[in-house]
């Protein structure tokens, strides 16, 4: 299977970003913000959900990405403790609140009542994998 390499440069786009970070997990110290860049980069092993796997065959797999934003003024923490750099977080959904067209806030919801938001000039985020992927032998479960 190939690498995946998406960009969203508006709210429908991150929609489908979000929908290939979902159940992503990282530790605290792989998030990085450069605020004279306006960039903040999140390393991540994501949940390969895009692979097809057999009836009897259940072999999942994560993959090491980065994802990216631009653009960014700034950024606030919501149950993520950055003196802890060992925390692990699961990426449940990434959304954008519109405000002023076309800047607005990229909000990252973790598991555990965690955020970031993001506050944007505009959309403009990348997810590139990194490498090969790895095994693993569990699927993320969601109630209803």
């Amino acid at each position: 299977m190939s690498e995946l390499k998406l960009v969203a440069l508006d709210e429908e786009d991150l929609k489908v970003i979000s929908a290939h970070c979902q159940d992503a997990v990282l530790k605290t110290k792989d998030i990085a913000y450069f605020p004279e860049q306006k960039r903040l980069v999140l390393a991540m092993n994501r949940f390969v959900w895009e692979k097809k796997t057999g009836f009897f065959r259940r072999d999942y797999e994560r993959r090491r990405t980065a994802l990216h934003f631009e653009r960014v003024m700034g950024v606030r923490l919501s149950g993520v403790d950055r003196t802890r750099p060992e925390d692990v977080h699961e990426l449940l959904a990434i959304r954008f609140a519109p405000g002023e067209a076309p800047a607005g806030t990229i909000e990252l919801v973790f598991a555990g009542d965690a955020a970031m938001r993001l506050e944007v000039e505009y959309v403009e985020a990348r997810l590139a994998d990194l490498g090969a992927a790895w095994e693993t032998g569990s699927r993320p479960q969601h109630t209803p």
